[in-house]
């Protein structure tokens, strides 16, 4: 990591979550008999020698971490409820005239809107005495509504299994409920009444449908431990390039080289190195020597566009302070200090002044599961500009020149899924488009061709309503029209990739040992589980082939 020195030397790499530090209860000056040792900290007071004072008033400062405030959101104009996560003591604040400031999470909204504000302002429009109060009640309503909700759906299991019960009298038959689920014919449990209706109509309803939790594989230890030792943002705002840019999350850099917290980072663009004052960063800028583009293999350069892949294990450092950079903007982002294993891939916009950093992605050089993305990144001030996009295509333009298939590393993050389903969806329907009057399709006809894996493909059709599912079968059913239809709405975006603009070559592997290779993944016939059929209806043309699922 890089120091806000002019030399900029690395630090240690540091683990991702300390322990929580030990606490000590010492009594105020003047006071001992307020002294209390570890033990009889521990031990709890009899209700009876407990002091009975005057209550606190929750609206005097400080006010108490989880106290309800209502604050006006500045992005809409509208006041929503906030619990204070934080609190600090402002320089000049006195007994009778305290001055605080208090981190705020706005319960409706996700954690990366979580600021610092002071309740002199205006934005403060309900103290907690009154928000707190409100917020009781909501939540007696809320939990009156679920009880309701809980007992209706009970209601309804019982009537549903009531008037089965009934039916069996009549037909004279009763059979178990284990083989009612051999046949296909339980009664639905909670929840899946909704469903019926789109079984009826043969579409499918696989575990793909479900949204992907950015949390998976976290019980609630674990993230409780994270949303602690992450609830306060050390870095207010970072200034790279011409931009200075709010953050989102927290991001473990090293506290001895800015303390607890900073209000601007400033970054150098071209090496990553960052600075706690801007003089310094100027000054490091100004060395005639510094290179002004990322270290690494320019591998693609199209127009303004260029595309550099940095080795983690020949550029550590550039790699490391990325890493930094991108838990900023990313709230479970695991940081890999060891970032050998991981290739990194750094878009940037060129012109007379040098190479600017856009994005990134980052991959594993060996993926044991056919991850062709570990990480990605559109820095705030780049984004609705297709960058994000054109960062999934390049992706997938390398796993086609390396004859694979491959998907994203999962859990996604919740802006994750918002750009790789509309490009999964987009490329899929082009790729069905181009093969109209085609007879026979199948799955992995699809993923040859596109190097999308077998289960990203068929998420995507299912949520396109074009996947179904009749008489044992899976059916692609989409006439010419409805994939015009398609087309038009999940258009390919600018910026494209142009593959003619690649220079690069991929690693060497065996094709023999390589489950994910293109050449390994044949069509399988037959009726086995690992394998399904597919029929695409193409104006009038109509045939069907199989294809191998997924892994």
């Amino acid at each position: 990591m890089s120091t806000g020195s002019e030399d900029s030397s690395a630090l240690p790499p540091l683990p991702f979550s300390a322990a929580p530090p030990s606490l000590s209860i010492t009594a105020p000056i003047g006071n001992p008999s307020l002294t209390q040792s570890t033990s009889q900290a521990s031990t709890p007071r009899s209700k009876a020698s407990t002091p009975k004072g005057p209550r606190k008033d929750p609206d005097a400062h400080p006010w108490s971490r989880g106290s309800i405030i209502t604050v006006i959101y500045t992005l809409d104009g509208t006041p929503r409820m906030c619990d204070v996560i934080e609190r600090q003591e402002l320089e000049g604040s006195t007994v009778d005239n305290p001055l605080w400031k208090y981190y705020i999470h706005y319960q409706t909204l996700n954690r990366r809107m979580d600021e610092w504000i002071i309740p002199s302002s205006d934005r403060v429009v309900e103290l907690p005495s009154v928000a707190g109060g409100k917020h009781r009640a909501i939540k007696a309503e809320r939990k009156k509504k679920e009880d309701e909700r809980r007992r209706e759906e009970e209601r309804r299991k019982q009537e549903r299994e009531r008037k089965e019960l009934e039916q069996e009298a009549e037909e004279g038959t009763r059979r178990t409920r284990r083989k009612k689920k051999e046949e296909g014919e339980s009664s639905p449990r909670p929840g899946e009444v909704e469903e019926e209706s789109a079984f009826k109509e043969g579409l499918v309803n696989t575990m793909a449908v479900a949204e992907i939790d950015e949390h998976e594989g976290m019980d609630e230890a674990s993230l409780r431990e994270h949303e602690e030792v992450t609830k306060v943002k050390n870095v207010a705002k970072i200034e790279l390039g011409r931009f200075c840019m709010d953050t989102w999350y927290f991001s473990p850099f090293p506290k001895h080289f800015f303390g607890a917290s900073i209000d601007v980072l400033f970054i150098c663009e071209f090496t990553l190195k960052f600075f706690t004052s801007k003089s310094a960063l100027l000054r490091f800028q100004s060395r005639p020597e510094l290179s002004r583009h990322p270290p690494g293999n320019e591998i693609y350069r199209k127009g303004n566009l260029s595309m550099f892949e940095v080795d983690g294990g020949m550029q550590r450092e550039y790699c490391q302070n990325l890493c930094y950079i991108a838990k900023l903007f990313l709230d479970h982002k695991t940081l890999y200090y060891d970032v050998d294993p991981f290739l990194f891939y750094v878009l940037c916009e060129v012109d007379d002044r040098g190479f600017h950093p856009v994005g990134y992605y980052s991959k594993e050089k060996y993926s044991d599961v056919g991850y062709n993305l570990a990480c990605i990144l559109t820095f705030p001030c780049h984004q609705r500009k297709g960058y994000g996009r054109f960062l999934i295509a390049f992706s997938y333009l390398l796993t086609i020149k390396e004859e694979k298939v491959g998907s994203p590393e999962k859990p996604m993050s919740d802006l994750g899924q918002q750009a790789y389903k509309p490009f999964w969806t987009s490329t899929i329907v082009d790729y069905l488009v181009k093969q109209v009057g085609r007879n026979h399709i199948s799955i992995m006809d699809i993923s040859k061709e596109t190097s999308i894996m077998a289960e990203d493909i068929i998420f995507s059709l299912n949520q396109v309503g074009i996947l179904k599912f009749i008489d044992g079968e899976y059916f692609i059913s989409a006439e010419a029209e409805i994939l015009k239809h398609l087309a038009k709405k999940h258009p390919i975006k600018k910026p494209f990739v142009d593959p003619e603009c690649l220079h690069w070559t991929p690693y060497m592997t065996d094709v023999k040992r390589d489950k994910f290779s293109i050449h390994n993944k044949r069509p399988t016939y037959g009726g086995e589980s690992t394998s399904m059929e597919v029929t695409g209806e193409f104006g009038g043309g109509r045939g069907s082939g199989s294809g191998a699922m997924g892994r």
